[in-house]
């Protein structure tokens, strides 16, 4: 075994990883491609640029992940220091100065003695060697890398969505208007729950929908849009009667309110094993963020929904780590590689650099041949380190959100009540397990 760890990509992930290594006193190889190769979405040599906002999001931890922030500043995350450095206002979020966030990054990696960053594309072949590896590419991870992860994967090919339905916590859906039930199976069935609409609240959601304001893609991300993922808007733009002869179709159901068959139903679909979270069957979109959470509340049941994910539509890299990976974030089949960031289905700033943290952290595990660090699913950083490395045919990146901890016991209607409750006990539970890890 090599007397240091490798680290492969620069980015937030990759640089926390690294930092928890060095912490620990073991030599580190970063490597980052820049300046020699630069992606079509980054401009500058810093390790750890911000390509997209400059938002790390909620620093409230009655926001999931504002409490994951908390998680991190608790275990030292160096990448959460360096953004609460450079933040700028942004009221209860936290956002940064996205340049001196990342010359703070660069300058705090390149004074730790034991890491040597290499400004170079990694070219060497990592399946015949023995070196602990992680693997931080991020979703625009290079042609060549690529080649490299299939191999070690066994997959053939990466996993690339153009479009992405949104997902709903299921506590805020309303079941004085939604009911459970298969068109194609028996009534009660808990896996969907179907929301009737009339012919005026149809025509109503429908014109909504169609003028909405969609997401304008960078060049870079533009793909042929395939009828298997084709987005709702586009779909409903081909006539009034599409959606409804399709994803919406009412066939089989009647609407509990009226006792006749509803004019068309939305759907939603179990997304995770606790079945807190439900998914918008064939509601894929390009649409803004805002436009979903105002059009697709306009669903009856819909209303006062929770939207734990948007909808969204872009090119992505990531494995399908579900079946790859285990909650420690290495792989299944080979031990020593791990990977990080949302190469690995954890989607966002925040999220990313969690997963570099317990790779890092693991990694070092590894080498001195002890046991690895996990955290309870009750905890932020378990929660995501859970959902990635629990089987799902339907597997797709996630953000932090509350939808994938365990329900309390106790029953609070009050949302900022219940997820202050949960913090509260996620923090207590932090704080046990990082006396016990750290």
């Amino acid at each position: 075994m090599k007397d240091y760890i490798r680290v492969i990509g620069g980015g937030l992930a990759g640089c926390e990883a690294a930092y928890q290594i060095a912490k620990r006193g073991i030599r580190v190889k970063l490597y980052e491609m820049k300046p020699s190769v630069f992606s079509p979405a980054h401009s500058n040599s810093d390790l750890a640029e911000i390509v997209c906002s400059n938002s790390f999001k909620s620093n409230s931890i009655t926001n999931a992940c504002g409490l994951l922030k908390e998680e991190l500043r608790r275990l030292d995350s160096l990448l959460i220091k360096c953004a609460d450095k450079t933040s700028v206002p942004a009221g209860q979020a936290l956002a940064v100065d996205r340049q001196k966030f990342s010359r703070l990054v660069t300058s705090e990696i390149e004074k730790m003695d034991n890491i040597e960053i290499i400004r170079e594309e990694f070219t060497k072949n990592i399946s015949v060697d023995d070196c602990i590896t992680i693997i931080a590419t991020g979703p625009l991870t290079s042609e060549k890398m690529e080649k490299q992860i299939i191999k070690l994967t066994g997959e053939d090919k990466l996993y690339f969505y153009d479009a992405a339905a949104p997902i709903v916590e299921k506590s805020s859906v309303n079941m004085n208007i939604g009911f459970y039930g298969d068109r194609y199976g028996k009534e009660g069935d808990c896996s969907y729950i179907n929301l009737p609409f009339t012919k005026e609240e149809y025509q109503n959601f429908y014109n909504a929908l169609i003028e909405a304001e969609v997401v304008n893609l960078h060049n870079f991300e533009k793909k042929e849009i395939f009828e298997g993922c084709m987005p709702i808007e586009v779909m409903a733009k081909r006539g009034e009667d599409t959606i409804r002869f399709g994803p919406l179709k009412p066939v089989g159901f009647t609407d509990p309110r009226t006792n006749t068959r509803a004019y068309a139903i939305v759907q939603l679909r179990q997304d995770n094993e606790m079945g807190t979270l439900y998914n918008l069957v064939g509601f894929q979109t390009n649409l803004k963020f805002g436009e979903q959470k105002r059009v697709f509340s306009m669903i009856p049941g819909l209303e006062n929904a929770e939207f734990v994910k948007y909808g969204v539509m872009h090119r992505n890299t990531y494995i399908n780590s579900s079946i790859l990976l285990n909650n420690t974030f290495n792989l299944k089949s080979r031990p020593n590689v791990f990977f990080a960031g949302q190469i690995t289905g954890v989607e966002g700033y925040v999220e990313s650099i969690a997963s570099g943290l317990l790779a890092g952290v693991n990694s070092t595990r590894i080498y001195n041949n002890s046991n690895l660090v996990t955290f309870s699913d009750e905890t932020v950083i378990g929660a995501l380190s859970k959902y990635i490395s629990t089987a799902n045919k339907k597997f797709q990146p996630m953000n932090a959100n509350f939808g994938i901890l365990p329900p309390l016991e106790e029953k609070i209607k009050d949302k900022q009540e219940r997820y202050n409750k949960m913090a509260e006990r996620s923090l207590k539970k932090l704080l046990l397990e990082k006396n016990s890890h750290f």
